[in-house]
């Protein structure tokens, strides 16, 4: 029985990568604009409360959150299942970038409105400077998030993108900020990316020899 325990990793992982071989990215792109549709139209139609602009600018954000915690999932999934989930991580990452930036424009489009009053909360609110600051370090991730940046920044490429990590944490910590008094919710999202962030730590000495016994 012990024998064949370190077989059960591959005994799933093989087929499920052998169909996600057969399953593109670019779907991604399309289900990923399906959401803030239906949310847009919910809020045009009423369908979202008293107040819709907070109720959508609240949701872009939860959702950008979710798919930078679901790309941070694949390094692990990968190490410590053999799941290979690395086509679809700049599909996520992109569509956390675009989630987030909707996030954004619904605050200051829909909600806030006023350039001055724009500033005076960026630099006054914790929250929002921390949000602020996690949205900066999401550009250079947008912007080199294609083969030409990967061919033409070779190394520099990998450790510019290690500001997800970063950006990852300040988006839980804003939401931590964001909420009134205690909720469980967003220290939850920390948590999770915590655990993700410490998962993709080295393995080393007995830890390695464990991983391969």
């Amino acid at each position: 029985m012990a024998l064949s325990l370190p077989l059960l990793p591959g005994v799933v992982a093989d087929p499920v990568n052998r169909t996600l071989r057969k399953v593109p990215a670019w779907p991604l792109y399309i289900l990923g604009a399906v959401p803030p549709v239906i949310l847009f139209w919910a809020g045009v139609t009423g369908r979202l409360g008293v107040d819709p602009v907070k109720d959508m600018e609240h949701q872009m954000g939860e959702w950008g959150l979710w798919l930078l915690i679901a790309g941070l999932c694949v390094t692990p999934l990968r190490r410590y299942a053999g799941i290979s989930l690395l086509k679809y991580r700049r599909a996520l990452g992109l569509l956390a970038f675009f989630y987030i930036l909707g996030h954004l424009l619904i605050w200051l489009v829909l909600d806030v409105q006023i350039l001055s009053q724009i500033w005076a909360d960026i630099v006054k609110r914790p929250y929002i400077t921390v949000g602020m600051g996690a949205f900066v370090l999401m550009i250079p991730l947008a912007v080199t998030s294609n083969n030409r940046s990967i061919r033409r920044l070779g190394k520099t490429w990998r450790q510019l993108h290690k500001l997800v990590y970063a950006t990852a944490l300040l988006g839980s910590l804003h939401f931590i900020l964001l909420v009134k008094g205690f909720q469980i919710e967003p220290y939850i999202y920390m948590g999770a990316i915590l655990a993700l962030l410490a998962l993709r730590l080295p393995l080393t000495g007995k830890r390695r020899s464990l991983r391969t016994a």
